[in-house]
């Protein structure tokens, strides 16, 4: 082998909830787990002011400060945590099979199993008022920050079947919920939008879009705008919850891992197994359907214990 060639036994790509729990479990099982952290390392709860729902935190704990501390227990336990992007991946087909990855378009490495957590990416409207306020009341998860709007007046942007889950979730603990259709009738299942219009503080607008996020520091109001007249209207809120999708980050394993038509990775069963020997899929990169915290890290502790017992099951080469 190559000199300018590193050969590790599981390297993890990304991190987050799911990639750190990988990492945790992997190296108490002396897997040498090095972790390449992405372009956002600690994933999306780097960006969440607040985490109330994981267990083991009665008061609560910021995002930033829970992904640290995770990332403190994986390394405690061996785990080397390097910044960097993996830039192009080539999977073995075989079983004990190397598979070759590339690392910010320079450094070679080779990988006996890969554990890929690189999560999802939620879609915001991208306009300058919601980025400034993204923290501030601004949201892409109801489920996660809902709570802090309890009594609150809010809006929710989305009309497909999470918006309209998450417009049910938020009516039950908000005082009234203003959701936000762009067409003239909603995406979502005939059964949820009959959901959503059975509940009287629900208000659905239909042909109408976000013109301005309204506030200083904190959402205070929102400025939508009819799409058909034009027409501009002005309510006051204090959460705004974009729910109108998210992008799974596995663009790069593209042609290679069995993906769905959005592109979040096929695993195998209740496993956390690729169509390919000795890769495994954790976290949002994989799940679309609860995108939580702490499903990531239950996923991640499973994927662990996959690529060990995978490693356990073939001869692996020697490794140098």
């Amino acid at each position: 082998m190559s000199d300018n060639i590193e050969r590790i036994k599981t390297l993890i790509i990304g991190s987050g909830p799911a990639g750190y729990t990988a990492a945790i479990y992997a190296a108490r099982a002396d897997l040498k787990p090095v972790v390449y952290t992405g372009m956002e390392p600690g994933g999306q709860l780097t960006t969440t002011t607040e985490v109330d729902n994981f267990p083991g935190y009665p008061e609560g704990i910021d995002g930033p400060t829970m992904m640290m501390q995770l990332q403190k227990q994986a390394e405690r336990f061996g785990t080397e945590v390097r910044i960097g992007m993996i830039t192009a991946v080539e999977f073995s087909n075989k079983v004990g099979g190397i598979h070759k990855v590339t690392v910010d378009d320079s450094k070679q490495i080779e990988a006996e199993t890969i554990i890929i957590s690189t999560g999802a990416t939620a879609k915001y409207l991208n306009i300058p008022s919601e980025q400034k306020l993204r923290g501030g009341g601004v949201s892409a998860c109801a489920v996660c920050d809902g709570f802090f709007y309890k009594k609150q007046d809010v809006a929710i942007v989305g009309a497909g079947d999470t918006a309209a889950e998450e417009a049910s979730y938020l009516a039950n603990i908000c005082n009234k919920v203003t959701m936000l259709v762009r067409k003239d009738e909603m995406r979502a299942s005939k059964a949820m939008q009959r959901r959503v219009k059975s509940l009287p503080n629900v208000e659905i607008r239909f042909n109408t879009e976000v013109d301005e996020v309204l506030g200083d520091q904190v959402v205070e109001g929102l400025r939508m705008v009819n799409n058909i007249t034009g027409e501009k209207d002005d309510i006051a809120i204090t959460g705004l919850f974009i729910a109108i999708g998210h992008k799974p980050n596995t663009d790069i394993f593209a042609g290679q891992l069995d993906m769905d038509e959005t592109g979040y990775l096929i695993t195998k069963g209740k496993s956390t197994k690729t169509n390919l020997p000795g890769v495994f899929a954790c976290g949002d990169s994989q799940d679309k359907e609860y995108r939580q915290a702490i499903t990531a890290a239950g996923t991640g502790c499973m994927a662990a214990l996959d690529a060990e017992r995978y490693l356990a099951s073939i001869e692996m080469p020697e490794t140098v």
